[in-house]
Parts: C-alpha cells; structure tokens; sequence
C-alpha cells in the first residue's frame, strides 16, 4: 500500500486547513497535531499513511524560515514510517534519511528534551536495520547513550528506564565469538540491573516490571560456571515482575512473564541440595504455567505466541 493524499478524511482536513485565514506556521503546527492523532492509537496501516500525508503536507507548507518546524514534521513522518509493518527494510531506511536530515536542526534550535526523544526514537529504527546488515549495533547503543544525557533517572524515570531496557536488549543481540558473547550477555545483565537501583516497584511499576522480566530473561540464557545460581536469580526477577502484572489488567505482559518463567522452572531441579531427585515438581509448575499463557494468547488473538507455547506443552 502507498500513502494516498486523496483519501476522504485526509483530503478534507487539508482542504479545511488551506481555507482557514490561520498563519502559515499555524497552518502546520495544525496539520502535524492532526497527523499526531492518526499515529497515537492507529486502527490500520492505512491510518499511518494519513498521518505521513499530513506531515507530508506541513513540510511541503514550510519556507526557509521553518527550519525547525520541518524538522519535527520530518521526525514524526520518520516515526510512522517506522510503525508500518513490514518485511523489507525500505521504510526503515526511509525513516532514517529523514532523522539524519532533521537531527543536526533539533541539535541547534530544539530544547534537549525534544532532541533527545528523537534520539531515542533513532535508536529503534538503528535497531530495526541490524538484521538487514545495514548498520552496526553499536551505532544503536550509541545514540541510546546520547539521549541519556538528558533522560536521567532523577528528572525522567520512564525513559530512563526505556533507553536502558533498549541498550539491554541490542547487547543481547551482538554476536561474536564465544568470549565476546559472555561479555555481551554480561553487559545486559548489568545494564538492566543499573536501571533497577533506580527504577522502583512502588513508583514506576509498568517499567520495573519489564526491566525485571527482560533481566529474567538475559539471566536465563547467561553462560555461567553457576547455572542454577542464574536460573533461581531469573525466577527471582519474574516474581518481581509478577508483583504488577497479572492476568486482569495486563494479560499479555503477564502470560509473556508466567512462560518465561515456566522455561526456567523446566531446568531447575526441585531441590538445590539434592538435583539428582529431579523436577517433578517444578515441572507440575511449569506446565500449569504454560497452560495459563495459552490460554491468554489464544483468547486474546495472539497466535503465535500460543503456537509456540502449545509446542512446548506438547513436549512436555
């Protein structure tokens, strides 16, 4: 699909706003604010083609003088770009010519506020282009780092908390040899601990859960000389998560954390002091566990995640 200006609604409010005896400025703020409400909560991909039409239309509204205000127009048309869904890298791409365009603009006249969101948002499409063997990872973490300056765990605690999940999650990422992937797998266990000795349960519980769940996770898979030591550290972290999310009010996130834990109990022997008795119980657990999350999936359309856990129950 390609974005169409002549759809109705998109058509109508342009031409709405070219009748208005607004300022040309305004005419554009108007325009991008309208987009914005396409982009927040989209319905369909078609919504996200609305949007960039609009922002499409405000840079086009935009003289010499507006540097700024087509620089944001061009990172919100970046950041719908980047929501499409798709299999090719095309959008991506697009999206990050428009940031290296508009980037060096917020650098000199955006507040750092606004030049770090950007960044943030930057990072995610640096992200989305590593399996397409386009950019390094590295490049990623690096503009996750820059928008740390100004996101700060005193003065902004939810994207401090993001950006340090996002760094985690592309050192787990990186691949190299053996040695070089212990040191990876090390630095996202540190990462999403360094975000937790300021990220609390009783203030910012949404985000300590997922650094907690995401920290299970990068525990599990740890190399380690004390396997067993990393599996009950990881079930630790899942407990944590499991404080806030639960089946009522946050379905997906509790079945993605409920199955997570469930792998973990699968290699943990029932009793520490004595593995050669085995798991039956853990395993009982597990299985209980695995149950649940499928359930969720399935009744909340997640099929994939469902398939995959019908899969292990299957084994099991």
């Amino acid at each position: 699909m390609t974005p169409s200006i002549s759809d109705t609604a998109v058509k109508a409010a342009i031409a709405a706003i070219n009748s208005e005896s607004a300022s040309t400025k305004d005419k554009i703020e108007m325009l991008i604010e309208m987009a914005h409400g396409f982009v927040k909560k989209p319905k369909t991909t078609q919504d996200l083609w609305n949007a960039i039409a609009l922002y499409q239309e405000a840079e086009n509204l935009c003289n010499d003088h507006d540097f700024l205000l087509k620089a944001r127009a061009k990172i919100a048309k970046a950041g719908a770009l980047r929501s499409i869904p798709s299999d090719t890298e095309e959008f991506l791409l697009q999206a990050q010519v428009l940031y290296t365009e508009a980037l060096p603009i917020l650098q000199e006249f955006a507040s750092p506020e606004e030049l770090a969101e950007a960044q943030m948002n930057y990072g995610l499409v640096l992200q989305s282009l590593v399996p397409f063997n386009l950019v390094r990872i590295g490049d990623s973490i690096q503009v996750y780092q820059d928008a740390l300056r100004v996101f700060t765990w005193e003065k902004y605690p939810q994207e401090y908390a993001i950006l340090h999940n996002n760094i985690a999650i592309a050192y787990l990422s990186m691949s190299g040899g053996s040695q070089q992937q212990y040191l990876f797998e090390g630095l996202a266990v540190q990462t999403f601990e360094a975000a937790l000795k300021h990220i609390h349960l009783i203030d910012h519980p949404r985000e300590y859960a997922m650094l907690q769940n995401n920290l299970g996770n990068a525990l599990q898979y740890l190399p380690s000389s004390h396997p067993l030591d990393n599996l009950m550290r990881a079930i630790t972290a899942y407990d944590e998560a499991l404080k806030v999310r639960n089946a009522k009010d946050t379905p997906i996130e509790y079945a993605n954390t409920i199955a997570n834990k469930a792998n973990a109990l699968l290699n943990l022997p029932d009793d520490l002091n004595k593995p050669e008795i085995g798991n039956h119980q853990n395993l009982i657990q597990a299985r209980n566990y695995y149950q649940q999350a499928w359930e969720i999936f399935t009744h909340h359309g997640y099929r994939e995640q469902a398939e995959v856990v019908a899969q292990v129950l299957e084994e099991l």
